[in-house]
């Protein structure tokens, strides 16, 4: 396994892991009308800007291929702005879920958000996704629960905090 940076070049094969993974993910939780609306070349189009803008890190197999991901930056939503920065998104997929990736995945991650003088941050979590317990193994507190809805059907998300990045347990 092998983690870096990702480059411009990368977003088609994030993207496609992105796909891949909320299809698999939220088959059950989310309307199919939004699963089906995902492409890879939308996604593909909305991740390269995202590669060039903001921290994405990417995990590959032995092959090169890119397996997951995860991306992080600046605290998006004003309410929760006693935290820093936000996990945007990690993404892997399945047959290489339960492996030690997400904890890779987050090591730098953590790492550039510390060199950046970030030190705490939170993660929304749709409450119905069973990779909640990943971040609550890693001390995520449930700081909040909010309602959204997609296509007139309506789901909760838990909100995870860390007030000091610096204490997440990373080491496999």
């Amino acid at each position: 396994m092998r983690i870096r940076e990702a480059k411009p070049r990368d977003a088609r094969a994030v993207a496609k892991v992105q796909v891949d993974t909320w299809k698999s993910t939220y088959s059950d939780i989310v309307p199919d009308k939004v699963l089906n609306k995902m492409t890879y070349e939308s996604r593909a189009k909305q991740w390269r800007s995202i590669i060039s803008n903001q921290m994405v890190y990417v995990a590959e197999d032995e092959f090169g291929s890119i397996i997951g991901f995860a991306n992080a930056s600046e605290q998006r939503l004003s309410e929760y702005s006693d935290y820093e920065a936000e996990l945007y998104a990690m993404y892997i997929l399945d047959e290489y879920q339960r492996m030690g990736v997400g904890k890779q995945l987050l090591e730098p991650i953590v790492d550039e958000l510390v060199k950046k003088e970030m030190h705490s941050m939170t993660v929304l979590v749709l409450e119905e996704n069973e990779s909640r317990e990943f971040y609550e193994s890693l001390g995520g507190k449930e700081i909040d629960r909010v309602e959204i809805e997609l296509l007139d059907q309506k789901l909760n998300e838990i909100v995870y905090g860390w007030e000091d990045i610096r204490e997440i347990e990373l080491s496999q």
